[in-house]
Formats: structure tokens, C-alpha cells, sequence
């Protein structure tokens, strides 16, 4: 294996692809979605759990870990592989979000982003060099730039000005990165909603040169008619030999419409955090267990899943453990909505491979648009 990522191309639908990452903890099969282990865990499920859903890949985060352990000590304990008991591959966010999402605790500066932790208040700074060291300590295979996630709404003046720090920023972190066999760099293209910005964006990242491209800066309140407009003027612009990812995408009909547009991987703590408050992704569409519908209903959730929920429970069940605040309800609906993103993903696959997308597509909007299975009277 040389130097990168290799990545290979199967087979093509329209603008979708089937296709396979291969990196140095394993094979990433696209398109992929990775669960979020943002603390060196996903949230209520153990990592031989998640390898059940058929999960290939998970995220982990930098400004996090950087926090607590620490990505000096995790290097020391073998890396976060080795400290997580997760074999599989890892793909590190890069601290960029928090730039975002923390901004009452955070003063940013050419050089990088000073933080406060919101664990004790001490003053952090991380910078390009220091996001990739850290990745790098963590042994990420697939280590992000460090960007500066831009909010939304913001005119175009201050979307320009966040997308170019953040180019700026991508050739440090190019830089910075140290090149091994079936280890890559992900450049992540901003703008906001503006096509021109994301055209110049893409262009710069394209110029300096990544083993993927990352569209970043969307699923921040823009609505799902915004994110297809941007996903339509940015996509076409990025590399077709290099894998695509939509960062903190999503929702099930968000994800399928990526898809289509040739985006082949996305994160986002959706099912996970949807597990721990009772609501469940089905076949059918999402279903409230904490309802009191479900309170006397004996059938599985979904009687198509094959995940533990569905084939060794009932909806009575769940329900009792979701309204008593029960760990092993956030447990079992954690899994189950996991699964779910992951036999969906297989479902592009497969559907991408035989070339009839477009027939799922229809199919998974009229199941979705069905409601849930009524109960029995």
C-alpha cells in the first residue's frame, strides 16, 4: 500500500458510487456511515455492539480527547484503537465544529482558536499543527483539516472571510500531516450557502491536494432544500477519484438524497442520541416509544430489523424501559437505530450495484411517508 488511502470506485448509479476505502485498520465499504464516538465511545453500546450493525468505521473527536484523556496519554496506552477496543478504522473530526459550536468560549485568530474548556475553564489553544498531532496521536486513519465550521445564517461577506481562514488553515494542516501508508488527509470545503464560495473553496482545496473532500458547514439549521442546492454546486467540483463526505449528515432522507449526488460518507449523532431519548428509525419512519400507544402493544418495533429490540422484545417492553429512564432501553433503541443507518446504507449499496437507485429511492420515500404500523385492536 502506498503512501494515502487507496480508493476504488465499484460501480456507479447517476452521480452515486459504490465503492471501497481501504485504510490501515481495514476496508471501508461506501457509501458509509460511521457512528459518532465523540469520547473514545459510542454512547451506549459497546464496540463489538456497533461492529454487530455492520458499522465498517467510527468517528472520534479531537478537541474532546485532546481534553480528557488526552492524546499524549492515549498514544502512550497504544492509541485509540488499541484504548477503545476498536479494530476497525477511525476518522477524527478535527476541533473545527467546536469552533462553532462553542463560540461564547473561544477567541479565533489567524494562528488558531483559543478555547476555554467547558470542563474547567483553562484557556486551550489549538491551532492547524497542533489538531493533526493530535489526530496523529490518536493513530486516526482518516485525520480532518482544521477548519472553522461557519454558522448559519451568515451574509456572504462573513462566509468568506470564515472559508478562507479555513483554506489557510487546510495548507497548514497539509503540512503538518505525516504521510504512512493507509493513513489520509481529508480537506473540508465551507462557504456557507454560497455557490460562488463553494466553487472557490473547492478549487483551493483541490490545489493543494487531499486523499478526500469533506463538505463541512451544512445540517446547521439550512434545511434540507439549502443543503441539496449546496450539495448540487459543490459536488461536481471535487475530485471524482477521491472519496466525498458530508459532515454531521443525518437524517435517513437526507443521507439518501447525498447519496445520489455522489456523496459516499457521512456521521452524525442522530441515532444514537435519538436511542437515548425514545425515539426510533424504522421502515416506516420514527417512532415515539415513550407514547402511550406502545404501552400494551406486544409487537416487535421493526418487524424487519434484525437487530436485539426488534427480534427479542416488544413495544410494551421498550416503552416500560424508555419511561423509567432504564439504561438498558437507551441500550436496545441505540442499537436499534444504528443498525437501522447501517441496513440502510447496505440497501444504497446493493441498490447502486444492480444500477436501480432510483427505484429504491421511491420505494424508501413511500415507506417512509406510510406511518407507522397501527396496533392491533
Amino acid at each position: 500500500m502506498t503512501a494515502g488511502l487507496d480508493y476504488t470506485v465499484i460501480a456507479r448509479d447517476g452521480a452515486a458510487r459504490l465503492g471501497r476505502i481501504e485504510t490501515a485498520h481495514g476496508t471501508i465499504r461506501t457509501p458509509a456511515f460511521m457512528p459518532v464516538g465523540t469520547a473514545a465511545t459510542v454512547k451506549a453500546m459497546t464496540p463489538e455492539a456497533v461492529r454487530t450493525t455492520g458499522a465498517d468505521i467510527i468517528l472520534g473527536n479531537t478537541y474532546h480527547l485532546m481534553l480528557r484523556p488526552g492524546a499524549e496519554r492515549v498514544a502512550r496506552l497504544g492509541g485509540l484503537h488499541k484504548f477503545m477496543n476498536w479494530p476497525g478504522p477511525i476518522l477524527t473530526d478535527s476541533g473545527g465544529y467546536q469552533v462553532m459550536s462553542l463560540a461564547k468560549l473561544r477567541r479565533i485568530e489567524e494562528s488558531g482558536v483559543t478555547f476555554q474548556s467547558h470542563l474547567d475553564g483553562s484557556s486551550i489553544a489549538l491551532t492547524p499543527e497542533r489538531s493533526i498531532e493530535i489526530q496523529h496521536l490518536l493513530d486516526a486513519d482518516i485525520t480532518m483539516t482544521f477548519d472553522e465550521c461557519t454558522p448559519f445564517p451568515a451574509t456572504a461577506e462573513v462566509a468568506a472571510q470564515s472559508m478562507r481562514l479555513s483554506m489557510r488553515w487546510a495548507r497548514r494542516s497539509r503540512e503538518a500531516f505525516v504521510a504512512r501508508p493507509g493513513y489520509g488527509l481529508f480537506g473540508i470545503v465551507q462557504g456557507g450557502i454560497y455557490s460562488d464560495l463553494r466553487t472557490e473553496s473547492a478549487a483551493a482545496l483541490r490545489d493543494i491536494g487531499f486523499d478526500g473532500y469533506a463538505v463541512g458547514g451544512l445540517a446547521v439549521g439550512e434545511g434540507q432544500t439549502l443543503m441539496f442546492q449546496t450539495l448540487d454546486v459543490t459536488v461536481p467540483h471535487l475530485p471524482a477519484d477521491r472519496p466525498r463526505y458530508l459532515m454531521g449528515v443525518g437524517k435517513p432522507a437526507d443521507i439518501v438524497g447525498a447519496v445520489q449526488r455522489g456523496i459516499d460518507m457521512f456521521d452524525c449523532v442522530l441515532p444514537t442520541r435519538s436511542g437515548r431519548t425514545g425515539q426510533a428509525f424504522t421502515r416506516r419512519g420514527t417512532v415515539n416509544i415513550r407514547n402511550a400507544r406502545h404501552a400494551e402493544d406486544g409487537r416487535p418495533l421493526d418487524p424487519d430489523c434484525r437487530c436485539p429490540a426488534c427480534t427479542r422484545y416488544g413495544r410494551a417492553y421498550l416503552h416500560h424501559l424508555s419511561k423509567a429512564d432504564e439504561i438498558l432501553g437507551h441500550m436496545l433503541l441505540t442499537q436499534h437505530n444504528v443498525t437501522y443507518f447501517q441496513d440502510l446504507m447496505a440497501a444504497l449499496r446493493q441498490a447502486i450495484e444492480a444500477g436501480e437507485l432510483a427505484a429504491f429511492v421511491d420505494a424508501f420515500a413511500r415507506a417512509q411517508t406510510a406511518g407507522d404500523i397501527p396496533p392491533i385492536d
